[in-house]
């Protein structure tokens, strides 16, 4: 009997072995398939839709064993790529933009706009179609060459806004108590604990964020249009467009349409007969296709670009997040490889850590001082911790609409001493050899802040907003009392704070790199870019999702949607170790 136990355990183990093989090699299959080139048919449409949240650079590809693929969200920098790719393919006669939603942020939304102008400039058609068309997706749709809309469907063009979530009444039905303690007028970051509605100077601020945000969307619009800027505005403040009647009325579609009659509208411009299929790429498969005008430029020179996306964190951190560790060897590998000939450090980061940011500020403060010019670019937002580590760079390049500044400090404690006594019956008795053994080391609190423990940390956030504002004023040439007007904690658009001194140039990424060339005395053609930090192997991913260690924020993101961010505010509080340089919350602009 142990006989047969022990053969059918053996044979057991090898089915599940060669089962964990076929499953490695497929991982490798697909990945190498991936990498492998594509043919694409002439006469081709580049189809794209951005109903996914981008980030700013390609994470690496994940194995689904659902599907059995890999899973690969593009970021900015390849969408970028592909649609400049596209532009100078022959093959590639227009785009086909699918309208069916745009959860994109405005800065992002900026990026692609500027691409799509560019990849029209030449005479390559854009065409837009939607069902619905939120006013994220119209920031987009609006630049198309003929934009067309469902007969039955709907336009939303009712005016910028935002929608702050507050989580005061939560912990008083809790028995939870915020004790937070900050520096700044306008550092609102502990509001969402401590109030149930915003206060009047972070009403203020964030009306003045939002109404710069609507006169730039206006705008854009108008010139994509080739509207006046008052009729447009006339339009969204009175809620001109309701339906698709009236936005065809009003100037805002060409027309409207089934889908089948866009179709035949596109045959039309590629010259097909009715029955003939249009060859559709989309942006996923047309990524494999050989860049054949892509220079590749001397490798003995680099340009280092340092992607740093997510909330900074002391430690490791994760791909979503900044550690503060991990991006310090990043940076110190990039200044002292013999070849970096400048750093471009692209920031979409609402902050985090004081002390994390300040290590990380370290680091970029060396590669100056080694005569390597370092350059920001600011993405969606690059603010409080996410301005700190870019204050000292040589030159700031942002866009119009990234949302910056927020130069200020806080500390966040809770008071649960209620929540356990009456809530859940706890009580803790303390034994103390100093007066200050029993000083808090965790935000979660049992025993209330006595006046001089609070009188202590108000003087550490005091100390680090002191730090910070010495930060800014030595990276921009500013006074401390200079920088401390535009500060304490206020949020500004790019525009804005290229107003106020806090930003030097408008644009995006490829601004920022052709300001480190021409800093580190380079010419186009004599440089190659080389990204960091290096992203984890496919194969790795794999073993890690087998073993549990994959991360579950996307899966989590994908199912709470527009709800994810006060999820994701919440999941913020675990990582709040020591004195924080954050954003005050997550600005959704809808």
């Amino acid at each position: 009997m142990g006989f047969f136990r022990y053969v059918f355990a053996t044979v057991v183990g090898i089915i599940l072995f060669l089962m964990l093989l076929f499953i490695i090699f497929g991982v490798m299959g697909l990945v190498s398939a991936r990498q492998s080139s594509v043919k694409i048919d002439a006469n081709s449409v580049l189809k794209l839709s951005f109903n996914a949240a981008i980030s700013d650079r390609t994470k690496a590809p994940q194995f689904n064993p659902g599907t059995f693929q890999m899973d690969t969200n593009m970021g900015l920098n390849d969408i970028v790529d592909n649609i400049r790719k596209a532009k100078n393919d022959d093959k590639i006669k227009g785009i086909y933009l699918d309208l069916s939603g745009m959860p994109q942020s405005m800065a992002t939304m900026e990026v692609l706009r500027r691409e799509l102008l560019d990849f029209k400039a030449d005479g390559k058609f854009i065409i837009g179609y939607g069902e619905v068309i939120t006013q994220k997706a119209y920031y987009i749709a609006s630049l198309a060459d003929e934009l067309y809309l469902n007969p039955e469907g709907a336009m939303e063009l009712k005016g910028l806004g935002a929608k702050l979530a507050f989580f005061k009444n939560a912990l008083d039905k809790m028995d939870v108590k915020a004790d937070p303690i900050w520096v700044g007028d306008f550092k609102s970051a502990t509001e969402p604990f401590r109030l149930d509605k915003m206060s009047d100077a972070n009403r203020e601020q964030n009306r003045e964020l939002i109404s710069d945000f609507q006169q730039h969307y206006i705008q854009t619009i108008a010139e994509n249009r080739n509207m006046d800027q008052r009729a447009v505005y006339d339009i969204i403040d009175n809620l001109k467009v309701r339906d698709g009647a009236t936005a065809k009325e009003f100037g805002m579609v060409d027309d409207l349409l089934y889908i089948d009659q866009v179709l035949d509208i596109l045959k039309e411009r590629l010259g097909l007969d009715e029955d003939e299929k249009i060859p559709f790429v989309k942006l996923g498969k047309y990524d494999k296709v050989k860049d054949k005008n892509k220079k590749k430029g001397d490798k003995k020179n680099r340009i280092a670009v340092i992607y740093a996306e997510g909330s900074i964190v002391g430690g490791e951190g994760d791909e979503n997040s900044i550690g503060s560790d991990t991006y310090a060897k990043e940076m110190r590998d990039a200044r002292t490889d013999k070849k970096t000939r400048a750093i471009v450090l692209r920031v979409d980061s609402g902050g985090g850590s004081a002390l994390a940011s300040e290590v990380m500020w370290r680091e970029m403060s060396l590669a100056k001082e080694a005569g390597i010019p370092v350059i920001v670019s600011m993405g969606d937002v690059a603010a409080s911790g996410g301005y700190y580590i870019a204050a000292m760079a040589d030159t700031i390049v942002a866009e119009a609409n990234t949302v910056t500044g927020s130069i200020g400090v806080f500390g966040l404690l809770f008071d649960a001493s209620q929540f356990y006594s009456d809530r859940v019956g706890i009580t803790f008795d303390t034994i103390k050899t100093t007066r200050f053994s029993d000083f808090p080391t965790s935000f979660w609190l049992t025993d209330p802040l006595t006046d001089e423990q609070r009188g202590i940390i108000q003087e550490g956030v005091d100390k680090i907003y002191d730090t910070f504002l010495s930060r800014v004023a030595d990276g921009r040439s500013m006074s401390k009392d200079a920088v401390h007007k535009v500060a304490q904690g206020r949020v500004w658009t790019g525009r804005q704070a290229k107003e106020n001194g806090l930003v030097d140039v408008l644009g995006g990424l490829d601004t920022a790199i052709e300001i480190a060339a021409n800093k580190a005395g380079l010419e186009e053609g004599d440089y190659r870019l080389r990204n960091y930090p290096k992203q984890e192997d496919p194969f790795e991913k794999f073993l890690k999702g087998l073993s549990g260690q994959a991360s579950s924020e996307e899966l989590i993101k994908k199912h709470l949607g527009t709800h994810y961010q006060h999820f994701k505010m919440l999941q913020d509080l675990k990582q709040m170790q020591g004195y924080q340089a954050r954003l005050p919350y997550v600005l959704e602009v809808r």
